[in-house]
């Protein structure tokens, strides 16, 4: 078979299985078959590029490094929606529509107004060509490539069911970051000391226009479709439309309902204001559309929105309860975070009796004190958060809130420093939370993913003294293991009107079928990545991104370690601050003994290296560094090409250095340490006449 044929075959195969499993909810192979094809096909259009489709399943996971975002001027506008918060401005919404259509039979659809980032994507001949942001309604950001990435946004529309399909047509949808990637992506920031994401959709919207694809791949967006467009008329309904979208293969979301008059409408919008709290992604309204497209032609615009169309938005959720006290959490930075302990209360369908206060700051901006009545929202209707102070009901009574001057775990003096909001316990080998994280950062999915063990397990594990670092993991045998029991207290039942019970205990005990389930998966995890090896080693700052960065940039621990901070500070998208906590970690004796442990164990301290097949040797004996982005390559495409023509890469300037290829925003270091070296720099025009 030629490598056009394989490529073809794999294509297909994978956008099946894909197909399968997002929109029929159907497995037909296991996670790593798919994996594996995945990367046989990754590797056979890094080889043959000519023979890559536009669909391939690859643009999944990213790669294409844009500058900057064209400018795309939408072939249909994309108006905003006129808005209300009132029943009775709905009803006089019904009137002007009824008006406009001079007492002709109509009906309406709903649909929810979910809180994301409008996009509109372009297929022409069933394959999606283009991917735009809104913008200011007349033209938007061409960001195909991280649309590409959203797995639920079919990349090939077709087939003999689908005949219906115009040569050109548009679809438009919300672009959204689901609740439970927003608290992974949060967790992870915590985990490594980054500022957590404000809320789902600011985070999507920032998603969205980060240049790097890769990244987004990572943050597993999703996206609702919603409307369907086309020079010639397709479907007589909207109704009509979104039957075909779903069959189609687009993600269209269940909730939305034909309702036959503005009655219909209110039990609808009354039905969804409390369940609305039971769906994966935020909401703020309902969209009601007059279904007929005929009838929408006939009742047109205004200057800024549709006749035809109105939002209802729903009220912010917000309760106000009692600020009874306030407890101080360790993470395994050594961040101390406060968090408010409140009398129950009921908001957005759930009983909220803990929220953040996040910081020292945030606790003196509100004025905030102990006994006084709070309000409470949840950001982006997940996290709960202390928002403000009803002063009209402060008393005598309330207490200043006195932020600890001592780690609250171990008593170590706290610092601060300078230009961060958190306090930090430095006591990072001794603090028993910091320890405890480590643990739990380290076992963790994308880590090393030791999934036998938990959090309770280490718990039991450290208390007996059987491990002090991760690294111990690794010397843990069955003797050791077996009977270990520990009986953990009752944790009380939070009833919904505030009242408690009393809990069950928990027993942990290992019995054979589980020590052998812990050695078997700590065994396992020698096999993992040296990414997830590097990520797992809890270096603040370097989350799982970063460190494939520094692993694609270094290729082995070694290089890694002896890089000192000018040098660490060139890596692509590793500023001053992740290149000092790096160089700064591994000039620490105990950490160097550490890796060196772990390096015994038989962890994976080397780089997945690609095989790249040799084009020419017009780049012979010939050295080569980059910095910048590149109309022509990503950063990988172009070390593909350096090392196809025989060319070699460095990892930093030096004498040994030959050429500086310099894109746009290059990095100042490396442009002026060139010029002092009097190494030539050249630019990406130059590079490609030098393979021509």
């Amino acid at each position: 078979m030629s490598p056009q044929d394989q490529i073809n075959q794999l294509t297909d195969q994978l956008n099946h299985y894909n197909y399968q499993y997002y929109q029929n909810s159907v497995s037909e192979v296991d996670d790593f078959t798919f994996d594996k094809l995945l990367e046989q096909l990754n590797t056979l259009e890094a080889q043959y590029p000519e023979f890559r489709r536009p669909d391939s399943p690859t643009a999944r996971v990213g790669g294409t490094i844009s500058k900057e975002f064209a400018t795309v001027y939408h072939r249909f506008p994309m108006l905003s929606l006129g808005n209300t918060y009132s029943e009775a401005e709905l009803v006089e919404f019904d009137n002007r529509v009824r008006k406009g259509l001079d007492g002709q039979q109509f009906e309406y659809v709903c649909e929810l107004k979910f809180d994301g980032v409008a996009l509109s994507m372009t297929y022409e001949n069933g394959v999606l060509v283009q991917g735009t942001t809104r913008g200011d309604g007349v033209r938007g950001d061409d960001i195909t490539a991280n649309i590409r990435t959203i797995r639920t946004v079919p990349l090939r529309v077709g087939g003999k069911e689908n005949t219906a399909l115009p040569e050109l047509f548009e679809v438009r949808g919300e672009g959204f970051l689901p609740f439970a990637e927003f608290e992974r992506i949060n967790k992870e920031r915590e985990d490594i000391g980054e500022a957590l994401l404000a809320n789902p959709r600011n985070a999507a919207s920032g998603t969205f226009k980060q240049q790097d694809s890769r990244a987004v791949a990572q943050r597993r967006l999703d996206c609702y479709i919603y409307s369907f467009l086309s020079d010639n008329e397709v479907f007589k309904t909207h109704e009509e439309s979104l039957v075909s979208l779903k069959k189609w293969g687009f993600n269209v979301s269940p909730t939305w309902r034909k309702c036959a008059d503005i009655k219909e409408v209110m039990l609808f919008i009354n039905e969804w204001e409390m369940k609305r709290f039971e769906l994966p992604l935020a909401t703020d309204g309902i969209v009601i559309k007059v279904n007929s497209y005929a009838q929408q032609r006939e009742l047109g615009f205004t200057a800024k929105s549709p006749r035809w169309a109105i939002a209802f938005k729903y009220k912010a959720q917000a309760a106000s309860t009692t600020l009874n006290n306030v407890t101080y959490q360790v993470g395994r930075t050594g961040a101390v975070t406060p968090v408010a302990h409140l009398t129950p209360v009921l908001l957005a369908g759930t009983v909220v009796k803990r929220a953040s206060l996040h910081n020292a700051n945030e606790i003196e901006r509100l004025g905030v004190m102990l006994g006084d009545t709070v309000f409470v929202e949840k950001g982006g209707e997940i996290i709960p958060k202390v928002t403000g102070v009803d002063l009209s009901k402060r008393t005598d009574a309330v207490r200043d809130i006195n932020y600890p001057t001592t780690c609250p775990a171990c008593q170590t003096p706290l610092i601060r420093t300078e230009g961060e909001a958190h306090f930090y316990c430095p006591n990072e080998k001794g603090c028993p939370p910091q320890r405890q994280a480590r643990f739990e950062h380290f076992i963790q999915r994308r880590a090393m993913n030791i999934e036998s063990l938990g959090e309770g397990k280490i718990e039991l594990l450290i208390e007996r003294g059987l491990v002090q670092s991760p690294a111990d993991l690794y010397d843990l045998t069955n003797e050791q293991l077996l009977g270990l029991e520990r009986t953990y207290p009752a944790t009380p039942i939070l009833n919904d009107d505030g009242t408690e019970e009393p809990g069950k205990t928990r027993t942990v005990k290992f019995g054979q079928k589980t020590v052998d389930n812990i050695l078997t998966a700590i065994e396992r995890s020698k096999k993992q990545a040296f990414t997830n090896v590097l990520f797992a080693l809890g270096i603040r700052y370097v989350g799982a991104t970063t460190a494939e960065k520094l692993v694609d940039y270094f290729g082995t621990m070694d290089a890694l370690m002896a890089a000192p901070f000018e040098v660490l500070v060139t890596v692509p998208e590793v500023g001053p601050r992740i290149a000092q906590s790096a160089a700064q970690w591994f000039s620490d004796p105990d950490n160097l003994a550490h890796v060196e442990r772990l390096r015994a164990s038989g962890l994976q301290f080397v780089g997945e290296r690609k095989v790249i097949e040799a084009q020419s040797d017009k780049l012979t004996g010939k050295t080569f560094l980059y910095t910048g982005t590149f109309a022509n390559f990503s950063r990988e495409q172009l070390e593909t090409e350096i090392v196809a023509h025989g060319g070699k890469l460095l990892s930093g300037v030096s004498k040994k250095l030959n050429y500086l290829i310099v894109g746009d925003s290059a990095g100042p270091s490396k442009v002026n340490k060139a010029e002092q070296l009097n190494v030539p720099m050249i630019s990406e025009d130059e590079f490609m006449a030098m393979l021509a």
